[in-house]
Formats: structure tokens, sequence, C-alpha cells
């Protein structure tokens, strides 16, 4: 069984195929080393599937470290604030809890909405292309995968214009902080502080004030008599800040990278829009915007292919490497936009498959699509061996992606 650290799963974000490999050949769970504790990372599609529904597993560490949850109201003077922020959200509650957090929001967050902010985001998109057309050349990550989603999300919370930047850069240092030693998070401390401060106000608002947003639709969702508290909206509008904003980025960025790589898959696209569904599904499964998946811990002492798993252990499973198992897809390492059966974990299975899919989705289909269209000479201006991948963490970001048109 192979013992490795946290940082190594985190370095192989260029070109992660041949480490994963190795760790699925070694044995289909991993031990990896996390701030002085054991954890346990699975790599292949099955045993990932196999953690997604299994019940001994639990996505709230409350039930297994009820010291250590964090479920406590928040003191502005107090630190750190991390805990509360992904305390009560979708991404780490069980059900009943999940079934009540996301009927609530669903509610507010509908596939007909989203389908909705089609013509909007096109226009985005559209003043985003304009804005560099004359350059000639472009950051992609800056100036298209960054800012459409920031501005997508924004509008649909209410959050105005003014406060984008702020926003973009308090959910940058609290996602990259996540598996950093205690020493190095007081940057991310900062960042959360200032985050439920603004969101507090802005829910203040929302109530006095509603207006045509979700985050006025999730003050005012309501079944059955319930309704979200404060603590539980404040977490919601972070995971749908970070899920709608940050992995999208990612998506879109790792997404036209691995298109320029690959011109003959680029040139299909262009020739034919239609593919530009099935593309964007390829593209989650072949670049995976997100590292690892959420934690879980185990609530007993499981066996599990002939390892003991200790009761409060944390186990993870590797995007990407279940993403490209031989086993689940047929030359996985290949990028094929016409491939047919791609059933990927990019957004989860089950229960807490992605609520914000839908939107991301869209959000891909519009600005791949777009840069095809607008730009039929776009290309790389660097070699992509020496492009930057941001350090640490559990997406799968790039700091930059230079290109000429």
């Amino acid at each position: 069984m192979a013992q490795i650290s946290l940082s190594e799963v985190f370095s192989h974000k260029h070109n992660p195929y041949p480490f994963y490999a190795q760790l699925r050949e070694q044995g289909p769970l991993s031990r990896f080393n996390w701030m002085g504790s054991d954890m346990w990372l699975l790599t292949s599609y099955d045993n990932a599937a196999v953690i997604l529904k299994d019940p001994r597993f639990t996505l709230d560490r409350q039930k297994v470290e009820p010291q250590k949850g964090g479920q406590k109201p928040v003191d502005e003077k107090a630190a750190p604030y991390i805990p509360l922020a992904w305390s009560k959200h979708l991404l780490n509650t069980d059900p009943p809890d999940h079934t009540r957090l996301r009927t609530l929001v669903s509610k507010a967050f509908t596939p007909r909405m989203i389908e909705q902010l089609r013509p909007r985001i096109q226009q985005l998109m559209d003043e985003l292309l304009a804005a560099v057309q004359h350059q000639g050349e472009m950051d992609l990550v800056a100036d298209i995968a960054v800012p459409l989603p920031i501005a997508v999300i924004s509008e649909l919370l209410g959050i105005p214009v003014e406060d984008r930047k702020p926003f973009r850069a308090w959910t940058q240092i609290i996602v990259q902080s996540q598996g950093a030693a205690p020493g190095q998070t007081t940057s991310a401390l900062d960042a959360e502080k200032k985050f439920i401060r603004y969101i507090k106000t802005l829910i203040a608002s929302k109530s006095v004030h509603p207006d045509n947003d979700l985050t006025s639709r999730l003050v005012q969702a309501e079944e059955q008599g319930d309704s979200l508290s404060e603590d539980e909206l404040i977490s919601m509008i972070f995971l749908l800040i970070t899920a709608g904003h940050e992995t999208t980025v990612n998506l879109i960025g790792n997404g036209m990278l691995a298109l320029l790589e690959h011109p003959e898959q680029m040139q299909l696209l262009r020739e034919d829009a239609s593919l530009l569904p099935g593309a964007v599904e390829e593209l989650l499964r072949y670049t995976s915007p997100v590292t690892l998946s959420a934690p879980r811990w185990a609530t007993e002492d499981v066996s599990l292919y002939g390892q003991l798993i200790r009761k409060g252990e944390m186990v993870r499973y590797a995007l990407l490497a279940a993403n490209a198992d031989p086993q689940q897809f047929s030359d996985p390492e290949v990028l094929n936009i016409l491939r047919q059966e791609n059933q990927h974990l990019a957004f989860g299975k089950g229960i807490h498959f992605c609520l914000g899919a839908p939107l991301a989705r869209l959000e891909g289909q519009i600005a791949i699509g777009t840069l095809l269209r607008r730009f039929p000479h776009l290309r790389l201006t660097c070699d992509p061996a020496q492009l930057a991948w941001k350090e640490g963490g559990s997406l799968r970001n790039l700091v930059a992606l230079p290109v000429a048109f």
C-alpha cells in the first residue's frame, strides 16, 4: 500500500495521469498524511462509487469528532472562522439535514431559472471578448475564465459589480488554503472574517428589500414552515460562490488548454457546434476542475479492500483518477469529444450530485463555443510545459493561459 503526502497529490496538476495510474497499480486504496493524520485516497471509479453510497461514511465531521466541527455561533472577535463556512451546506451534511437543505435551496435554483440566464451569459461573454479583441492576445484565465463566472454568480446572488473583485480575492484565498499548515492560514482567516461580515450585511439587506435574485429567494425559501438559519444562509452562499465560480473558472481554463493541445478535437468542435454539450462533458472528465472529492469520515471501523479504516479517519477519492479509470472508460487518457458513454464523476453522484451542474455546463458551452467561433486562429503563445498551476488546494487551476488570436 502506498504512503504518500497530500502535497504529492496536489503537485501533479499539469499531467496527473502517470501519478494516478501508478497509485492504481499499487492498490485501490492509498494512505496519505494530512497535518500529521492518516487519510485515505481512492483512485478507481468503482471504489469512488462505493464511498458515495456507503452510509458508514459521513460528510458531517461532527458525527465523529464533535469537538472539531465548528458548529457554534459566529464570534466576530474570534478565529478561526473557516469551520463555520463549510459546516452547514450541502457538501457537509447527510440526510435528513441534507434533504431539508437541498429542498429549500432547489426551490430557488431551478433548471428553468438557469436556462433563462443564457442570453445574459452570452452578452457577458461577448463584452469580455470585445474588451480584448483589439489586442490580438490575452490571458485566457484572467480575461475570460475568471470574470465570466464571477459576473454570472454575482448577478445571480444580487452582489453589486463593485463588490466582485474583493469577493474573488476572498474565495481564492480561502479555497487555496485548504490543506495548508495552521501557521499558513492567517490570510484565509482574515478573508473569512470579511466574507462573513459582507454576507451578513447582504442577507440583512435582502430581508428588508428583497429583489429578484438568488440571495433574496434563499432568504425567503420555505418548505412546510421551515427556513434557512443565518449560519446556513452564510454557508450556502459561500458554497454557491465557490462551486458556481471557482470550479467553472477551471472548466473554461483547463478545457481550453486541452483543446489547444488537441487541435484535431478543437477543429471538430469548430466545424460542428452541436457537439458542444458532449465536448463539455468530455472536458469535465478529462481535465477535472477539482482534484479531490469532498472529505468523508468513517463513522465506525470499516474494512475496505483489505485495509482497516478506523472510525474518524478521512476518506476521499481523486476525481481525475476515477474519471481516467480504464475499467470504466475506453482509452481514458485520450481526449475524445465524440465519446458516447461518459458517466464521469466531475459533479459527484447520487443525492450529492452538484446542484449547480446545469449552470457550469451552460457557462462552459457558451464560453468555449464563443471562443472557437470568434477566434478561428486561437493558439498558445508558450510551451504547455511552461504553464504554472496554483499550488495546494483541492482545485486544479491554471495561474495563466497566454493565447494569441
